[in-house]
C-alpha cells in the first residue's frame, strides 16, 4: 500500500524528465522499505478506525430493496455491493436482519456474518427503536463491518477523519515510510507533503531549543501561573491562554514543564527570549519564518507546518544538530540499466550543522523525559526501551493531534485531523490519538534494533 509514495515519485520524475518519463523505460528505486511501509499503513488505518468507533454514527451508506425470495437475494446483494466496494479491512455488507441485540449481514464474498454485543456499540444509535429513518440500520442497509483480532465482527463506518504518517532516517534523510491519508482511492491529497496544519504543543521543543541558547537550562524555574494579555499588547483581541488540563501548578523546572506540556511556561519562556528571536531560530530547522508570525501564540504552535517538515525538524535533534533534506528517490536507471541519477548521501559535517551538539543533547534529554514521565509516558512503557524521544501535540479546540518522535535509526511523525479543521473531541489529544499509532509503528520498526541512548 504505497499509493501516496508512488504518486510523489511519479511527480518528481515527471518534473525532471517531462513527458519522456513515460516512454524512456526508466527504472526508479525508492528509499521506502516495504516492511516499514506496511507497518505504517496498518498502524495509521488502525488508529483512524479506532477513533471512528467513538464517533456519532452517521447512518448506513445506502439502502437496497431486498426481494422476498431468498434465492434472488444473493444477486441483489452482489449488485448493491458493486457500488460499495470493500475498503481493505473495512468490508461492505448488506443487512439481512437487524435488531438492537443482533445484526446479520452478508459480505461481498457471500459470507454471512452475525454481529452481537460490543460489536454493535459503534452503531447503537442506528439500532435504537426511535432511530431517525435516515440513520436506521434495517434490512437492506449497506453498512461496514470489520473483523477483530479474535475473529469477532463489529459494525462501524468509513472514517471522515484524516491522518498522515511519515518516517525518515535521521542520519541521511531517506524516507522509509509515507502514508498520506486513510485511503488514496477516496482522497488523493497527500497530507504528509501538502497539509499545512497547526503543530500545537509539538512545536514547543523548538522554542525550548532557542531558550537554551539564551542561557536557560533544564533546571531553570519558570512559573506556571495564569497570564492575561489585553488588546493593546496583542494588537487584536484580549487573550487569556489556558493549560490543557485547566490547572496551574506554580513554579517548576523547564524539564517538568515540557514533560507536562505546560502552556503558561512556554509563553513565559517565549516572552523572555522574544518572539522575534524564536522566529529566526526555528528557520534553522527548516520552518519558514512567514508561516510562524512573531507573536506569543507561537509558543503554543499557532503557525503552520507539514508533517514532512516536522519529521525533518525533529531529525535535527536526533542526529546531534545537523539538518538533512528528506529524499525519496534512491536511484534512476534507464532501460539498459545505466545509472542516470543516484543522489549522494549527505555528509554530516559542519556545513550541515544548524544547532550546537550540546543544544541537541540537552533537547534529547528533555524529550526523553516526555516519553518517560510526561504526556507520552506510554511510549517507553509499551516499547519497553528508554531510547525513544518525542513530543505530543494538541492544538486549540483539539483540531489537530500530533506525535513527533525518534529513535536514532528512525524519526517518525503522526498527524490526525479533519480536512476542514474541526474539533476531534473534548478529551481527544495527541497522546491519546497519534501516540498509539506511533508506538504501533515503532514496535515493528525497532524489532531487533539494539537500545542506543
Amino acid at each position: 500500500h504505497a499509493e501516496y509514495v508512488a504518486e510523489v515519485a511519479r511527480q518528481l520524475i515527471f518534473n525532471q524528465y517531462g513527458a519522456e518519463a513515460y516512454t524512456r523505460g526508466l527504472q526508479v528505486q525508492l528509499t521506502v522499505r516495504a516492511a516499514d511501509q506496511v507497518a505504517a499503513y496498518r498502524a495509521l488505518r488502525r488508529g483512524l478506525v479506532d477513533y471512528e468507533r467513538r464517533q456519532v454514527y452517521r447512518g448506513p451508506e445506502a439502502y437496497v430493496d431486498l426481494p422476498a425470495d431468498p434465492k434472488a437475494v444473493d444477486a441483489r446483494v452482489a449488485e448493491a455491493l458493486a457500488d460499495h466496494p470493500d475498503n481493505d479491512e473495512l468490508k461492505a455488507a448488506v443487512v439481512l436482519e437487524a435488531g438492537p441485540k443482533k445484526v446479520v449481514a452478508v459480505l461481498q464474498s457471500g459470507e454471512s456474518v452475525t454481529v452481537t454485543g460490543d460489536g454493535l456499540k459503534p452503531v447503537a444509535s442506528g439500532l435504537a427503536a426511535n432511530a431517525d429513518a435516515k440513520r436506521q440500520i434495517r434490512r437492506g442497509a449497506v453498512v461496514r463491518a470489520i473483523k477483530g483480532a479474535k475473529g469477532d465482527w463489529s459494525l462501524t463506518q468509513q472514517p471522515e477523519v484524516e491522518g498522515a504518517f511519515v518516517s525518515i532516517e535521521p542520519a541521511t534523510g531517506a524516507i522509509r515510510a509515507m502514508v498520506g491519508g486513510f485511503d488514496f482511492g477516496k482522497n488523493k491529497f497527500n497530507h504528509v507533503t501538502q497539509a499545512w496544519r497547526q503543530p500545537g504543543s509539538s512545536f514547543k521543543p523548538f522554542i525550548y531549543s532557542a531558550a537554551l541558547e539564551k542561557g536557560f537550562t533544564p533546571q531553570t524555574i519558570v512559573n506556571d501561573a495564569p497570564l492575561f494579555f489585553d488588546a493593546g499588547t496583542t494588537g487584536s483581541q484580549p487573550w487569556e491562554p489556558k493549560n490543557y488540563d485547566g490547572q496551574f501548578d506554580g513554579p517548576m523546572s523547564m524539564r517538568r514543564a515540557l514533560a507536562k506540556s505546560k502552556n503558561m511556561v512556554s509563553i513565559r519562556i517565549l516572552q523572555a527570549i522574544t518572539p522575534q528571536y524564536a522566529q529566526d531560530w526555528v528557520t534553522r530547522f527548516g520552518f519558514e519564518a512567514e508561516k510562524h508570525p512573531a507573536y506569543l501564540t507561537m509558543a503554543l504552535g499557532a503557525g503552520s507546518v507539514t508533517p514532512l517538515q516536522m519529521a525533518t525538524a525533529y531529525s535535527v535533534f536526533a542526529n546531534g544538530g545537523y539538518r538533512i533534506n528528506p529524499f525519496l528517490i534512491a536511484r534512476i536507471t534507464d532501460s539498459k540499466g545505466r545509472v542516470l541519477n543516484e543522489p549522494k548521501l549527505p555528509q554530516l559535517d559542519e556545513s550541515a550543522r544548524v544547532i550546537d551538539a550540546r543544544n541537541a543533547f540537552v533537547m534529547s534529554s528533555l524529550l526523553q523525559e516526555v516519553t518517560r514521565s510526561g504526556t507520552a509516558a506510554r511510549a517507553q512503557a509499551v516499547l519497553k526501551r528508554p531510547d525513544v524521544y518525542g513530543k505530543t501535540g494538541t492544538t486549540n479546540d483539539s483540531n489537530d493531534a500530533w506525535f513527533s518522535g525518534w529513535q536514532q535509526q528512525v524519526a517518525a511523525v503522526v498527524w490526525m485531523g479533519y480536512d476542514t479543521p474541526r474539533k476531534l473531541g473534548d478529551r481527544e489529544t495527541g497522546g491519546g490519538l497519534s501516540l498509539p499509532i506511533w508506538i504501533d509503528f515503532m514496535s515493528s520498526a525497532l524489532k531487533g534494533v539494539p537500545v542506543a541512548e
